[in-house]
């Protein structure tokens, strides 16, 4: 059985069956689930989304859930939480700014059945912090550990960025912070190779993002 994308593969399968084993095999597929812009579910810029938590975090994929496109709320509420379908019809009918919270309990419902309710409410309480400056815990963001002694010496800020992997490169990290897209504790960096201290560290954490929606959390090793 799968997507109706593995058609041939799974009548290729079903063809070494009967010459390996002489038996008969049935293939099965189902259409693809696609988002409003046509695109394969679970396919995004920065790579597949995993329901194993050591390839995406619980936080990873409760933030893939609330960035739905604001088309896809409904159907999505229905087909991957168990709420009752006149709950997914009022979160529905939410327009505007409203529709945050829908996107919310989606995030929260799919994070809830694949990782369990304690992670789902770590994941909510960071995204809220991070996104909303409300009060709560960072700690479900994906974090990195650095020494005392790196950060008594300094670290650029594009090392930084490269090596928590917000970038993909040293060369990324400088455009984008050249760009105005990087950020520590939500103050925008000027400069790539601005040096990160022990200073831009509160209570031995640091927030850094980058763009809009990403974010990672550096603490300092005790």
């Amino acid at each position: 059985m799968g997507g109706s994308d593995q058609w041939g593969n799974i009548v290729a399968g079903t063809d070494l069956i009967r010459r390996v084993e002489e038996g008969v095999a049935y293939g099965m597929v189902f259409p693809l689930i696609t988002t409003a812009s046509g695109d394969k579910m679970g396919k995004t810029a920065q790579g597949a989304v995993w329901l194993d938590p050591k390839l995406t975090s619980p936080y990873e994929y409760y933030q893939y859930w609330i960035n739905t496109d604001d088309r896809d709320v409904e159907r999505f509420l229905a087909l991957f939480t168990f709420l009752p379908p006149e709950e997914v019809k009022r979160y529905g009918r939410l327009t505007g700014a409203d529709l945050r919270e829908a996107k919310e309990v989606l995030a929260f419902e799919a994070t809830k059945i694949t990782h369990g309710a304690e992670e789902a409410e770590g994941a909510r309480e960071a995204s809220r912090r991070a996104f909303g400056n409300a009060e709560g815990s960072l700690e479900a963001i994906a974090t990195t550990s650095l020494d005392k002694g790196r950060l008594k010496k300094g670290i650029t800020a594009f090392e930084l960025f490269a090596e928590t992997g917000l970038c993909a490169s040293k060369g990324d990290a400088k455009r984008l912070i050249s760009q105005g897209g990087g950020y520590v504790n939500g103050r925008r960096l000027q400069e790539g190779d601005e040096v990160i201290t022990e200073a831009d560290f509160q209570e031995g954490a640091a927030v850094l993002r980058a763009g809009k929606k990403r974010y990672h959390r550096v603490v300092v090793k005790k």
